[in-house]
């Protein structure tokens, strides 16, 4: 009986070994800037970012893609290498340095403090790979006075980009990347036409006051 027992344990240890072994390990991935393709004459907003919220079925670890209009995929084995929302925010935050030419971008929640001239919070309302094949991003944004937290401009806009290798979730990542991009793209021309909040002083201007 004891043999029999021990056969057994035997027996699931090397079935345990064999599944450990046989599953392939996760790939880990994240959203990629524009490129630094050109020089983008500066100008000088401060600008803060956030909060970006995002709906709970992609607030994961795993990578969601978009079956059918109502059922998920969930992927176990490709992975965001942080937070979706983190990495959001950072690529975010690094596309609108590039496009404004400036380095004075909070992101909040943060303890840090500094006058802003603009305030941006966005609601993602769809960041996946759709029925489709596409990637989409949904989101609702809006600007708010720096000082004021008065909202001056609100926008609802959704980007479409063709996944060159559907099924692919490297491709897929580049194209979710290019509607971060073109989503960028739209709230810098935003805030180059917003008037700039009163009290406000650019900060080359600045600095030429300083210098003179």
């Amino acid at each position: 009986m004891r043999a029999i027992w021990i056969w057994l344990a035997v027996s699931t240890m090397v079935l345990s070994l064999i599944g450990c072994a046989s599953t392939p390990p996760s790939s880990f991935y994240t959203l990629s800037p524009l490129p630094m393709d050109e020089q983008i004459p500066p100008e000088g907003l401060s600008i803060g970012l956030g909060p970006v919220s995002l709906p709970v079925f992609l607030d994961r670890p795993q990578i969601v893609s978009r079956e059918t209009d109502n059922r998920l995929r969930v992927d176990e084995l490709h992975r965001w290498g942080g937070t979706l929302q983190d990495d959001f925010l950072r690529v975010w935050s690094e596309n609108l340095a590039l496009l404004l030419g400036t380095s004075r971008i909070l992101i909040f929640p943060s303890e840090i403090r500094f006058a802003l001239d603009f305030r941006i919070a966005a609601e993602v309302l769809a960041f996946e790979q759709g029925a489709d094949g596409q990637a989409v991003l949904r989101v609702r944004w809006m600007v708010m006075d720096g000082r004021t937290d008065e909202v001056l401009l609100v926008r609802r806009q959704t980007y479409g980009e063709a996944i060159p290798a559907p099924g692919d979730t490297n491709a897929m990542l580049v194209a979710l990347s290019a509607t971060v991009g073109d989503f960028s793209k739209d709230v810098a021309s935003a805030l180059r036409t917003l008037p700039r909040p009163v009290g406000q002083v650019a900060q080359p201007e600045l600095e030429q006051r300083r210098r003179g």
